[in-house]
């Protein structure tokens, strides 16, 4: 048994949870919780709790009441005040994350993986881990998969379908129904000129990274294939599927 049908969802206010039910789903938040989470996880994070409210990560801190235990993230790009670190994937080292259990909460993409936690299989995909996440994907024995993009708040986020379109163009097609986003994303990849990061810093956010010194950070999120980590929520944490050998 393989892939027969492809759902691209734009925004995860399109998520519709019963659809996803023994489905194989993908969330993407380029910019940036998706791109961090895999990052932690390639870091030796010993447990990473994706969030969908303040409320949540307040309950959640409370439970573990570990010693080991960081909080991270932001709401409307802004740090939360009460957290330890932001969203970035540079704040969370090695020295920072190793052993240690993360609670993360973003304004996009956290929210989008709590809304779709009914899937069968829920991975995390960015820019840096597609091909993985792709092969992966090739591999499994699913018949439905779902690539959800987080957007920004309803609305359509670019990078986001970047991401989408990189995975969607490595999947093999052959005989898969596909709605019209999804094959909208594969003619995207198909005649896009030049870099994956030439695309990425087009976009609004992108724009905002490069006009506010953050280009190297930028290159970073959009080195496609540069981790080969597949990332998995299980019962409301990730989990390791594959390791990055990066």
């Amino acid at each position: 048994m393989g892939m027969k049908r492809l759902h691209v969802w734009l925004t995860k206010e399109e998520i519709v949870p019963e659809r996803l039910v023994g489905a194989a789903a993908v969330v993407i938040d380029v910019l940036l919780a998706t791109t961090t989470m895999v990052t932690m996880m390639e870091r030796g994070a010993q447990r990473v709790f994706p969030v969908g409210s303040l409320e949540e990560a307040r309950r959640l801190r409370r439970e573990l009441a570990s010693p080991n235990l960081i909080t991270g993230g932001e709401e409307d790009g802004f740090k939360v005040e009460e957290f330890d670190l932001g969203p970035l994937p540079d704040e969370f080292t090695e020295e920072v994350v190793r052993g240690k259990d993360i609670i993360f909460l973003t304004t996009n993409g956290t929210r989008a993986v709590r809304y779709a936690q009914p899937a069968g299989q829920l991975l995390l995909g960015c820019l840096r881990n597609a091909p993985a996440v792709a092969d992966y994907l090739n591999r499994a024995a699913v018949e439905d998969v779902f690539i959800i993009c987080a957007g920004s708040k309803g609305h359509f986020s670019y990078e986001d379908f970047l991401c989408a379109s990189e995975i969607v163009s490595r999947l093999d097609l052959t005989g898969v129904k596909m709605n019209d986003a999804a094959q909208f994303a594969y003619d995207s990849a198909q005649n896009r000129p030049g870099e994956v990061f030439d695309a990425l810093r087009r976009g609004r956010v992108g724009r905002y990274f490069m006009e506010n010194g953050l280009r190297e950070l930028l290159q970073f999120v959009g080195s496609v294939g540069d981790a080969s980590t597949v990332v998995e929520v299980k019962d409301g944490q990730l989990r390791l599927l594959l390791e990055s050998r990066c």
